[in-house]
């Protein structure tokens, strides 16, 4: 490949740049995964972990960020499938020893879904629980959605692209003031060659929350991150540098920080 094909490859990544399982706490992103083959019963699922090193919060409580999850389709009925969703995510910080969870936030998502076409509707049920990690919490911060999610996966060549869109309502809530959530997101993937791919993903996510409560406005938190891809046999190796506008970053501040991420991704293929 030639230097300006490289440099057009990692252009793209960065323009286009969701690769992004690693996502703010608020986030309703879900992998975007072909049509399985036929219909059955567990037809398909993803698994990921991921660690990053965080930069420019100028806080102790936030140096590390993790996550670990995935999502299995449970049933696939010819039109379309049922899907379950889970996911861990740990902050951690320095402040009492070298890696202090301080955080730990745990999603869970069913949802069901049409394919029109090439592209998969789905009706989606998101529960997201925020927790202190080795502190004590004595009362819950947590919520419910209900909404709509469109994606679509696209490939061609050495390209590979998915994009998806989602809005959900808020159906119960403990602390936040959150009214409804829109999110969407995209990402690509430029294989290089047999082992290597220059990826790149972005986000944008709105929150519309009530007034009333906390005296703010609208919410807006955005991701964007570009890196190399190393495929494997059975699974995949991303290395990746990011940007991230986060809300909320603490459970109880209710601000909106921007960090800066280094770190890797290990993936089921």
């Amino acid at each position: 490949m030639t230097r300006h094909a490289w440099l057009a490859a990692l252009g793209a990544a960065l323009v286009l740049s969701v690769a992004a399982p690693l996502r703010a706490q608020t986030s309703i992103t879900h992998p975007v995964t072909p049509a399985p083959p036929g219909a059955g019963f567990f037809t398909g699922y993803t698994f990921h972990m991921n660690a990053a090193s965080m930069t420019g919060g100028g806080d102790p409580a936030f140096q590390w960020d993790a996550d670990f999850g995935g999502d299995v389709d449970l049933v696939d009925y010819g039109k379309g499938r049922l899907n379950f969703l889970a996911n861990y995510q740990v902050v951690m910080g320095d402040q009492f020893q070298l890696f202090d969870p301080n955080q730990g936030n745990y999603a869970l998502e069913f949802s069901s879904s049409l394919w029109v076409g090439k592209t998969e509707i789905a009706g989606v049920f998101h529960h997201m629980s925020r927790h202190l990690g080795d502190r004590p919490k004595v009362f819950a911060v947590a919520w419910n959605e209900a909404g709509v999610r469109a994606s679509r996966l696209i490939t061609r060549g050495p390209w590979r692209a998915s994009a998806q869109g989602t809005i959900a309502w808020i159906t119960n809530r403990a602390y936040v003031d959150y009214n409804w959530e829109g999110e969407g997101a995209g990402d690509v993937r430029y294989r290089l060659n047999r082992y290597w791919s220059a990826i790149g993903g972005a986000s944008l996510t709105l929150i519309g929350v009530d007034q009333a409560k906390y005296g703010r406005g609208l919410q807006t938190g955005a991701h964007a991150e570009a890196g190399l891809r190393i495929d494997g046999t059975h699974g995949a190796l991303e290395l990746f540098a990011a940007y991230d506008r986060r809300i909320d970053a603490g459970l109880f501040d209710l601000q909106t920080r921007t960090f800066g991420l280094l770190g890797f991704r290990l993936l089921s293929r």
